[in-house]
């Protein structure tokens, strides 16, 4: 499809970004997630001129989630802008649960798609046009559910899962410059309904807290919190590395559980004692512990004064000896 503005600054940035990451990939084939919406047409069309320069096969894939009327027509006429951009286009239809709320669930039947497309097209990633402004709201969403690192880092560039890579190129472009880039490539994008509701919490940071921050503070709020999330994604892959190092001789296998070393616990600083705990427990027990149960744990470690078992969610610690052993509850 023509560019209406050759010279678009959007165009240019979002290619930019689209480039980058398909160069980095170092793949022959790659899936791109498309609903339609202007972040996903953009990314899409950046890649449509970018990927042949490259010698990369794409394929767009529109979910739909059939969860709203005429939602056949809406993926049907996202795949068909897809073709007109030069890509292999396919709609995926999923059946929605309800594990987790309608949200959790319409993101991991979409996710489950596109890993499906991919392996099928034996595509080496997967990219997803998530933009700054997406990571800025994530930031201030964990920051307002006190979450930790875990969730303020929000979301990596690039990451693994489920034996696919996820790739988000846009993640320093902001939103406005994808709706700009439509325009300036002629290319109309759809308006989800749900992105207007003020039903959902992201919805209202967008609306609403976002722009009372940016007239407060000044601009570059966004900029800032995504930069945070970089900052702090540094920050926690630094700390995973150090667990990785420390972990095998601090802890041992219990009867029924595993047992951590009292004297490690004590010698770590705080964040690091914190964090191998939760390790061992969601490693070992697929369970989250929260910040209080993590300090009762540590306690058994560093506050030892005979107290008895703690219960966690699907397992059970106290101290024995030198260790803190945790067991499997019943």
């Amino acid at each position: 499809m023509p560019v209406r503005d050759p010279l678009s600054p959007a165009v240019a940035a979002v290619r930019l970004a689209a480039r980058r990451a398909l160069t980095d990939a170092g793949i022959d084939r790659a899936v791109v997630a498309l609903s339609g919406g202007a972040d996903s047409l953009a990314l899409a069309a950046a890649v449509a001129f970018e990927a042949p320069r490259l010698g990369i096969a794409v394929t767009a894939v529109t979910v739909d989630h059939g969860l709203q009327g005429g939602s056949a027509d809406v993926a049907a006429r996202a795949a068909s802008q897809a073709r007109e951009l030069g890509l292999d286009a396919e709609v995926a239809r999923v059946v929605v649960g309800e594990a987790g709320g309608p949200e959790a669930a319409a993101r991991e039947a979409r996710y489950g798609a596109l890993a499906r497309v991919a392996r099928e097209r034996d595509a080496g990633a997967v990219l997803i046009a998530h933009t700054l402004d997406d990571q800025a709201e994530s930031v201030l969403l964990g920051l307002a559910r006190g979450s930790g690192t875990a969730s303020l880092k929000a979301m990596a560039p690039a990451r693994v899962g489920g034996g696919i890579r996820w790739i988000r190129p846009l993640l320093g472009v902001r939103r406005a410059q994808t709706l700009d880039a439509c325009r300036a490539e002629a290319l109309e994008p759809w308006h989800d309904p749900h992105n207007a509701d003020a039903a959902y919490a992201r919805v209202r940071v967008r609306q609403r807290v976002l722009p009372v921050l940016e007239v407060e503070l000044g601009p570059g709020v966004a900029e800032a919190l995504a930069r945070t999330a970089e900052q702090l994604r540094e920050d926690d892959d630094a700390f995973a590395q150090l667990i990785d190092e420390v972990i095998e001789d601090v802890v041992e296998h219990a009867e029924a559980g595993i047992a951590i070393s009292v004297r490690a616990l004590q010698a770590n600083p705080a964040a690091l004692r914190h964090r191998i705990i939760r390790l061992v427990v969601s490693s070992e027990f697929g369970a989250s512990l929260t910040r209080a149960q993590t300090f009762e744990v540590a306690r058994l470690a560093t506050d030892w004064h005979g107290q008895g078992p703690i219960d966690l969610p699907g397992c059970r610690a106290r101290r024995e000896g030198d260790r803190v052993v945790v067991q499997a509850a019943g």
